[in-house]
């Protein structure tokens, strides 16, 4: 049977959906890359909420999901940007999701990283000691369930911050503090508007010096800094200016199988919201990539480029729908509801073509039931298929 699916002009087209998933089990832990899943969370549907109500999130299937991806070997960076950090997930929402996610990993043996800001700075300008504080309460929470600390870019600090010395001044602070070495993570302006300027320049060359001078006063707490500019070539840069032993995840949701790849002068590790979705072909890919086939991990990764820059097209920020949409197709949820009522970020369009594109690559465990629900979602828009 083909569906109808809209495409961005109105028109209808017919799509045969593919019958048979690919075959994708859990494997070997990998050996060549440290590799994290940042992971969306699962809301609760019977919640009576509106968008500006704090989170209600369905914790069974959110954890369920962390599961599923530990199984396939990939670490999961948790309440991150791609948890709605700052996007219907408060603070409140966030360090509950910390404490109950790294119980779950200490019981399931999983690797897990935890975003550390500053968002409980909701009310008005704050003081660069307040914001200090606000990243010293949250370190303490995710150091306390055992959990690596990630130094997440802060809203509250590009707006205080009067030039690169206050970036160094809290971020050498927190490192002082921090009782294992961190991830730091410089999520550029595309992913929020309101990191425009961060570490005290909008010159990304200017910026990224005071960046690496960070690392370079700390390099025995920074364990590696995830990049999420969506510029390949100045990841490549900043990393082959990193010092020896700190890491380069790669946030590079645009070029992410070259990064990984690497080059003759190295490559980077990943933290990617794309590996939500493609958490088990990820894995995968990776195994191959720890044999040293280079080629056969990017035959499995290149043709994912598509979807994932289908997802995080301009507005990127709305990305995590399309996340959210594809767990539900895939079963990894009962529903495509969404904290903040996010799921109405994206049109019809954008999501008809996410779905073919995740069918064209087999990410679905059960082909007949993506297709059930998506032929739902376009009853629900008027579309008889």
């Amino acid at each position: 049977m083909t569906l109808r699916l809209p495409d961005a002009h109105g028109a209808l087209r017919a799509y045969e959906p593919r019958t048979e998933p690919l075959a994708l089990t859990p494997g070997a832990p990998f050996t060549s890359r440290t590799v994290f899943s940042a992971a969306h969370v699962v809301a609760d549907p019977y919640a009576d909420t509106t968008p500006d109500s704090p989170a209600a999130v369905d914790w069974d299937a959110t954890l369920a999901f962390r599961r599923h991806l530990w199984a396939h070997g990939l670490g999961v960076a948790e309440a991150m940007d791609t948890a709605q950090r700052g996007m219907g997930l408060d603070w409140a929402g966030a360090a509950e999701l910390i404490r109950r996610s790294a119980a779950e990993a200490k019981a399931a043996g999983g690797r897990i990283a935890c975003g550390v800001g500053t968002d409980q700075l909701t009310a008005g300008p704050a003081t660069l000691a307040e914001v200090r504080a606000a990243y010293e309460e949250q370190l303490a929470v995710v150091e306390e369930s055992g959990a690596q600390a990630i130094l997440m870019a802060s809203r509250a600090l590009a707006a205080t911050a009067q030039g690169p010395e206050d970036y160094l001044e809290v971020y050498g602070h927190l490192l002082r503090q921090a009782a294992e070495p961190v991830i730091l993570h410089w999520l550029g302006p595309m992913f929020d508007p309101a990191l425009e300027g961060y570490w005290g320049s909008s010159d990304l060359d200017a910026a990224t010096d005071t960046f690496l001078d960070v690392i370079a006063a700390h390099p025995d707490k920074v364990d590696g800094i995830k990049v999420s500019l969506l510029d390949a070539q100045r990841e490549i840069d900043l990393r082959r200016r990193l010092p020896k032993g700190v890491r380069c995840y790669t946030g590079d949701d645009f070029n992410y199988p070259e990064l990984i790849a690497g080059d003759d002068h190295g490559f980077s590790h990943a933290l990617l919201g794309i590996f939500d979705p493609l958490g088990p072909l990820a894995a995968e890919a990776v195994r191959v990539l720890d044999t040293g086939d280079t080629d056969g991990f990017r035959a499995l990764l290149d043709p994912t480029v598509e979807l994932s820059r289908h997802l995080f097209q301009s507005p990127t920020r709305f990305y995590k729908t399309g996340v959210v949409f594809l767990a539900w197709l895939a079963g990894h949820q009962s529903h495509f509801t969404m904290v903040g009522g996010l799921q109405s970020a994206r049109s019809l369009p954008h999501l008809a073509r996410a779905y073919e594109l995740a069918d064209r690559l087999g990410l679905f465990p059960d082909p007949k039931l993506a297709e059930d629900r998506m032929r739902t979602l376009l009853h629900l828009y008027g579309v008889t298929t």
